[in-house]
């Protein structure tokens, strides 16, 4: 019986370092792609600010929903944005979208879990993104 557990245990580690190794090539191409992005747009996203709750938050959700980043450097980000008075509703947008919606990864979705899967988690978590951005404003106004 320790026998069999063995096996399975080496089959899953197997398993799990040929999909790393798989991964590596795609995640570094991603990564040079966010990065690449991020460089051509820093200028483009400081004049979308437009003080409008819809519009900013779709804008914001669109505008970072091309790139894709750690949730623990949108924190950081986060803080700067709010030094230079940005409105909490593009924060919010920005935190949501960058973190949960990625289309440069649906790539690398698509071949570990489904074409399917991957567009509509990117569809759902978009329009949620806004959602949540604009009820955390007006949460924040009744508070």
């Amino acid at each position: 019986m320790i026998n069999k557990k063995n096996i399975k245990l080496k089959k899953a580690l197997f398993k799990t370092i040929n999909n790393f190794k798989k991964i590596i090539p795609m995640l570094t191409g991603i990564l040079l792609l966010v990065s690449l992005l991020n460089n051509l747009l820093k200028d483009i996203y400081k004049e979308l600010f437009t003080w409008n709750i819809f519009f900013d938050s779709l804008i914001w959700t669109v505008a970072w929903s091309i790139s894709f980043g750690i949730p623990m450097t949108s924190y950081v980000i986060w803080w700067e944005l709010k030094t230079y008075w940005v409105n909490l509703l593009a924060i919010t947008a920005f935190v949501l979208a960058w973190t949960t919606v990625g289309l440069v990864m649906i790539p690398l979705e698509i071949s570990f879990l489904g074409k399917k899967f991957a567009i509509y988690r990117n569809i759902i978590n978009f329009f949620f993104a806004i959602i949540i951005s604009i009820l955390t404003v007006f949460t924040l106004k009744i508070i």
